[in-house]
């Protein structure tokens, strides 16, 4: 019998400072918490992927010297990629790309918590 991998089922961003994370992906991103969070971390109601940000796991090195996640492409959808490139603009959130067509609609990066590069797509 052959076992294969399905794809992505739960994706956490490690952080030195949870609820500072936390606090960005609902004050820039309008994420909602999930009803209970594993302890060490905030759980937010996000479908189909369950996404949070939790405490560094043993061994982890945040402070190595490069930028969380160097290496991981990670991507959000959004109803309407413009207005929050605009509001992220607004509010001061790093731009690190610019909004652009690209294959999934309108895309651009910016610097969520502690310098994670996310991109966002609206397509």
């Amino acid at each position: 019998m052959s076992v294969t991998v399905e794809g992505p089922d739960f994706i956490a961003l490690q952080v030195r400072g949870v609820e500072e994370a936390a606090t960005f992906c609902e004050r820039h991103l309008g994420l909602r918490r999930a009803p209970a969070s594993p302890p060490g971390a905030v759980l937010f109601a996000t479908e189909p992927i369950p996404f949070a940000v939790r405490e560094p796991l043993p061994g982890t090195d945040l402070d190595g010297g490069a930028r969380p996640g160097a290496g991981v492409a990670l991507w959000f959808r959004t109803t309407d990629a413009q207005a929050l490139h605009d509001r992220l603009g607004t509010e001061g959130v790093p731009i690190l790309s610019p909004l652009r067509e690209g294959p999934f609609g309108r895309t651009f990066t910016f610097a969520g918590p502690e310098g994670y590069a996310i991109t966002v797509h609206d397509g």
